[in-house]
């Protein structure tokens, strides 16, 4: 089947997958820990089977990548058994996995073995201090470390860390972590903090802009600008002149890329959303449930695209759409 695109002519190319909403961590611009959440039970999440079933389907809609996300999607106990059904869907140009880090160590030599690509690891701070401040006094960051160095020695790369910077909170570990990204020949991607979800009390102040955190990187690299490795890339990537690895800045605050997004999200309960700010998804895991064929569910799923219309990021300080209800990001995977 061809590629569908949407009213403002972008395709789906990308598939986010949630595999959980439940995370071992509380990172404060994703689920501060001041709140009490409510997890999905094991019956309103998703099955292997319905996972793999889903991937099949959008895969017929010309999707090529596939990302697992969460949550935490190392907490899902049937994790390389997924990743191995993935592998086997025919076409799919990479298949990747996002993670906090805390359980890879464990998880990396399966991962590879199940026919997993590549990894991002969400990394906020290299000072073990700063580490906790920012995963809400969970996780180790030792933990996290080996994880990247055993992720790396079983060839999950290129690997990336994604790092959430907010002024006055956690920008002095910007240098050392790309000092870390040089030094594991990965590449470090600064993220503007951004208002996800309804709790991470998000303010325009708060917000280090990629300009300000590249000048901050050239007082002590030399970068140099990369191409774009594909349509719809987030991110703005550097190379190191002399070394391997990289720098990667995604803008979505300053210089949205609405105009290009061609990712669509699955949540861990079954419903697509076409926005990481979505107000809400459409349900497609009851269709599914209730006995509906991959045809119908090809068009329900194409009806939504089409329809698509979300801009967000680049209608952000028109004041009704910055104060709307959004979804929270723990149940679509950032």
């Amino acid at each position: 089947m061809a590629e569908i695109k949407d009213s403002l002519q972008r395709p789906l190319k990308d598939l986010r997958i949630s595999l959980t909403d439940v995370c071992n961590f509380r990172c404060t611009y994703c689920m501060p820990p001041e709140y009490d959440y409510k997890f999905l039970n094991e019956k309103q999440r998703m099955s292997f089977e319905e996972i793999i079933r889903f991937v099949r389907i959008f895969k017929q809609l010309a999707v090529e990548r596939v990302r697992l996300t969460g949550g935490e999607p190392l907490l899902r106990p049937d994790i390389e058994e997924i990743v191995a059904a993935i592998a086997e869907v025919d076409g799919l140009k990479d298949i990747a996995l996002t993670t906090n880090g805390q359980l890879l160590a464990k998880h990396a030599a399966r991962l590879k073995a199940a026919g997993l690509k590549r990894v991002t690891v969400s990394l906020d701070a290299v000072d073990p201090f700063a580490f906790k401040k920012m995963s809400g006094g969970r996780g180790s960051y030792r933990s996290v470390m080996e994880g990247i160095d055993e992720a790396i020695a079983q060839g999950l790369t290129p690997l990336k860390i994604n790092s959430v910077i907010e002024n006055n909170v956690n920008e002095e570990q910007v240098l050392p972590l790309v000092r870390l990204a040089k030094e594991k020949g990965a590449t470090v991607r600064f993220i503007e903090f951004m208002d996800v979800g309804n709790k991470n009390n998000w303010h325009k102040e708060d917000v280090l802009s990629s300009k300000e955190i590249l000048k901050l990187i050239e007082t002590e690299f030399d970068v140099i600008p990369k191409d774009p490795a594909f349509y719809g890339e987030v991110a703005s990537h550097y190379k190191f002149k002399d070394g391997e690895g990289g720098v990667g800045l995604i803008s979505s605050v300053t210089q949205p890329f609405c105009s290009s997004c061609t990712r669509g999200r699955l949540s861990a309960q079954g419903h697509l959303y076409t926005c990481l700010f979505a107000t809400e998804g459409t349900d497609l895991l009851t269709s599914m449930r209730n006995g509906a064929s991959d045809d119908e569910m090809l068009e329900l799923i194409q009806e939504i695209w089409y329809k698509r219309k979300d801009r967000y990021s680049e209608e952000r300080f028109n004041q009704k759409q910055s104060r709307r209800g959004k979804v929270e990001m723990f149940h679509i995977g950032g």
